[in-house]
C-alpha cells in the first residue's frame, strides 16, 4: 500500500495560544508536512468537514469547544484521521480519557521537538496501517465483483451514505457530475445494494445514437418492422426487466425520444418498434448526465415533466479536485489493477511522482488518473513508478503551476527561491536535472541553493 513515510502528511493544529500554534507549525513544516492552524475549534471542525487531513493536534482546554468534544466530532466525520491531544499536567485525566475515546496519544506540556516528531511519525504509521486494511477490504470486494467507491474524503463518504439510504427503495435516481467521476460505478453500487441485485444491470449511453437508433436499442423491434429487420430483436428495456437500466448522458436524448421514455415511466410498459401490443415492464431507471439539466429545461431542450420524474433523488459525484486527498488511494488502486493486467511487478509510486499527481488538476477526473497510471505501469522499467514514467505534458504543467505561498505578491527573490525549491522537488533532488530545467549550470544552481539555504 502507500508508503506513508514517503508522503507529506496533512496536519491540523488547534490551540487557542498563538505562540504554541507558531511553534508547532514550524516543527511540523520542517518535517515536510502541510500544516493548517486554528485558534477556534469550531472553525477547525468546519475545515475537517470540507477537507481531509491525516492528523490533528489539539489542546484539551479551549474556549467554544474542548478537545474531547472536538475529537468525537472529528472521528465522526473522518474516522481514519489520527488525533493527538496536547495537555498540561492538571488535565492529564482528561487526556487519558481522550485516548480511551479514540485519540492516538497525548503530549504533556512541556514537550520537546523530538517527542513531538516521534509521536507524529507513529501516528502516521498507524494511519497508514488502517488505510492499508481498508484497501485490502475494498480490493476483496472488487475481486468479488462488488462495486466499491475508493476514497475517504467527506464528499465521497456522503455519496456512499446516500447510496446506502436509497438503494433499497424503488425511486428513480439522477446522478450528476463531470465526465470521469464514476457515475456508472455509483449506479452499479445502487443496483447491487437494492432488492433487484439478482436481476440484470443494463447500461446505455444516450449520447452515442440518433433518435431512431435509440428507439431500436431501448425498445427493440418486431420482425419486418423496417428494411433489414429479418427477425424480432429484444430491446435493452426488456433485457433489464426485473433489474436496473442505467441511461447515461440522458441530457443528450432527443425531445421526441424523451416523450416515449416519459410514457414508459408513467405506464410501466412499452411497445417494440413496428409492434402494436404493449409489453409490461418492471425496471428501475437510473440516469446520469455531465450537463446541468435545469438550463436545458428552461430553454425547452429537456422536458420538465421528465426531469421531475427522473430527479427523484439526485446524487452529485464530486470531481477529483474536490477530493484530492483520495489521489494516493485511487492511484494505488489503479496500479494494482494495471500491474495484474499487464503481468508487471510494479509495486510502488515514488514520492516525486505522487507529489506531481497530487498537484495536477485532473480535468478528466478519476478516469484520467486511471489512464495516467496505466501508461506509467506500461512505461515503468523498475518496481517503482518514477517521474520519467509519467506523461511529459503532465510534468510540463507541473512546472508552470507550482504551489505558491499564500501571499498575494512575491518579491523577485522570494519568487526565485520558491521556484528553485519546486524544481528541485520535481527533479527528486537531482541537481543536474534541476539545472537543466532552470537553464543554468550546476555551479550556478549550487550558489543559489547555498544562498537560499536549499540543501
Amino acid at each position: 500500500m502507500v508508503d506513508q513515510e514517503s508522503l507529506a502528511g496533512r496536519m491540523l493544529v488547534v490551540d487557542d495560544d498563538a505562540v504554541t500554534l507558531k511553534n508547532l507549525r514550524r516543527i511540523l513544516e520542517k518535517m515536510g508536512h502541510k500544516v493548517s492552524t486554528f485558534s477556534n475549534p469550531l472553525r477547525a471542525l468546519k475545515q475537517v468537514e470540507e477537507q481531509v487531513y491525516d492528523l490533528m493536534l489539539t489542546d484539551l482546554k479551549m474556549p467554544y469547544m474542548d478537545g474531547l468534544s472536538l475529537l468525537n466530532e472529528v472521528k465522526r466525520v473522518s474516522p481514519y484521521m489520527e488525533v493527538i491531544i496536547i495537555t498540561g499536567y492538571a488535565s492529564m485525566d482528561g487526556a487519558v480519557e481522550a485516548t480511551r475515546q479514540g485519540a492516538f496519544h497525548y503530549l504533556a506540556k512541556p514537550f520537546t521537538p523530538e517527542q513531538l516528531r516521534d509521536v507524529v511519525s507513529r501516528a502516521l504509521r498507524e494511519m497508514a496501517f488502517r488505510k492499508s486494511v481498508h484497501f485490502r477490504e475494498t480490493k476483496e470486494d472488487l475481486e468479488s465483483g462488488f462495486p466499491v467507491m475508493i476514497g475517504e474524503s467527506p464528499k465521497i463518504r456522503q455519496v456512499e451514505e446516500v447510496i446506502r439510504q436509497i438503494a433499497p427503495t424503488e425511486c428513480n435516481v439522477l446522478i450528476t457530475g463531470e465526465s470521469g467521476t464514476g457515475k456508472e460505478l455509483a449506479a452499479r453500487a445502487i443496483h447491487v445494494q437494492s432488492r433487484r441485485a439478482d436481476g440484470p444491470f443494463v447500461a446505455f449511453n444516450c449520447g452515442a445514437f440518433n433518435e431512431e437508433l435509440i428507439a431500436n436499442e431501448l425498445f427493440g423491434h418486431e420482425k419486418e418492422a423496417f428494411t433489414g429487420a429479418i427477425s424480432r430483436k429484444t430491446g435493452l428495456l426488456e433485457a433489464a426487466n426485473r433489474g436496473t437500466i442505467f441511461l447515461d448522458e440522458i441530457g443528450d436524448m432527443p425531445l421526441s425520444m424523451q416523450v416515449k421514455l416519459l410514457r414508459v415511466i408513467q405506464e410501466r410498459e412499452f411497445i417494440r418498434v413496428g409492434g402494436i401490443s404493449p409489453i409490461p415492464l418492471d425496471v428501475r431507471i437510473i440516469t446520469a448526465t455531465a450537463k446541468d439539466l435545469k438550463p436545458a429545461v428552461s430553454d425547452g431542450l429537456f422536458r420538465q415533466d421528465l426531469y421531475f420524474r427522473l430527479n427523484v433523488v439526485n446524487i452529485v459525484m464530486p470531481s477529483l479536485r474536490e477530493r484530492r486527498h483520495d489521489i494516493p488511494l485511487l492511484a494505488y488502486h489503479s496500479l494494482e489493477k494495471c500491474r495484474k493486467k499487464m503481468g508487471k511487478e510494479v509495486k510502488a509510486i515514488s514520492k516525486e511522482a505522487m507529489d506531481l499527481l497530487d498537484r495536477y488538476t485532473f480535468p478528466g477526473n478519476v478516469r484520467e488518473l486511471e489512464n495516467i497510471i496505466e501508461r506509467a505501469v506500461a512505461m515503468c522499467r523498475s518496481q517503482t513508478i518514477l517521474l520519467r514514467d509519467l506523461p511529459q505534458d503532465l510534468v510540463d504543467v507541473a512546472l508552470y503551476s507550482y504551489p505558491r505561498p499564500e501571499k498575494a505578491l512575491l518579491s523577485l527573490e522570494e519568487l526565485e527561491h520558491d521556484y528553485i525549491r519546486h524544481v528541485l522537488n520535481l527533479a527528486g533532488g537531482n541537481r543536474t536535472q534541476a539545472a537543466k530545467i532552470l537553464g543554468i549550470d550546476r555551479a550556478s544552481l549550487w550558489r543559489k541553493m547555498k544562498r537560499y539555504g536549499l540543501t
